[in-house]
């Protein structure tokens, strides 16, 4: 892959929020040293503050954050919110801990998922022999994930016809690999997955394309400051949602407009 660079889709002095590009790791850790991580990039164009920002256990590992609120895997594209102030930070990650927060993601599976509408709800937690997977494991937290067929494709690769489902995907919790754990759960692993689409699938999967397809591609949250002046015209007041909007990256969509 090229060079991977976040978007600005919107910005104030309380909010940024960037289109993540597949590629780009989200926080720094021991084990991406040298390697560019949207935690460095934020700190190198927007020094945000000199506060020190909490981290939770489950990212304890993490240094820490310069105000980015929540994560999203390693391949995983699309809208990530930046919070510049403490204040902020703490506000936005109450109303994720709610559910305030309303997210969307489009992820291409393995399989026709049936029925066209359906909720998952079964644990997710780390799996004991692999410290990088996580599964469906009875001790895991709560995780609920809704999801919509949007269409059924049909790939054709030399000898191979295999039907994949276009899903949009609404988690409702936000747990590790969640959606990608809740997919392989029911047998409609996401395309492309190194860690939960099976060896056979994964290795024909990255022939044809170099990452999995699962894309962040809206968001809906409140504002988290009473009285906030916009950097444009008509931005974020007291109460105001903010929703916003990305489009699948071009190899996602390229893939699919492949797709019979």
């Amino acid at each position: 892959m090229e060079k991977v660079i976040p978007k600005i889709i919107y910005e104030d002095e309380c909010v940024l929020v960037v289109d993540k590009p597949a590629g780009m790791i989200v926080n720094r850790a021991d084990t991406t040293k040298n390697v560019e991580t949207l935690q460095g990039w934020v700190e190198s164009k927007f020094p945000i503050s000199n506060f020190q920002f909490p981290i939770d256990e489950r990212n304890k590992d993490f240094v820490e954050r310069v105000g980015i609120v929540h994560r999203l895997d390693k391949e995983t594209s699309g809208l990530l919110i930046v919070a510049k102030d403490l204040e902020s930070f703490e506000n936005l990650q109450a109303q994720f801990k709610s559910g305030k927060v309303e997210k969307t993601y489009i992820a291409l599976v393995h399989g026709k998922v049936i029925p066209a509408e359906g909720e998952i709800n079964v644990p997710v937690g780390r799996v004991p022999w692999d410290r990088r997977r996580f599964g469906v494991v009875l001790e895991g937290k709560e995780s609920r994930t809704l999801y919509k067929v949007l269409d059924c494709k049909t790939l054709r690769s030399g000898k191979k016809e295999e039907i994949l489902t276009l899903v949009e995907v609404y988690p409702k919790t936000g747990r590790t690999h969640q959606i990608r754990v809740h997919f392989r759960y029911i047998g409609n692993p996401i395309f492309g997955d190194e860690l939960y689409a099976g060896r056979k699938n994964m290795k024909s999967d990255r022939k044809l394309l170099p990452r999995h397809f699962l894309h962040a591609a809206k968001i809906k949250f409140f504002h988290p400051v009473r009285y906030a002046s916009a950097s444009v015209a008509g931005g974020p007041k007291t109460n105001e949602i903010i929703q916003l909007e990305s489009s699948l990256p071009k190899e996602l969509s390229d893939f699919l407009s492949k797709l019979e």
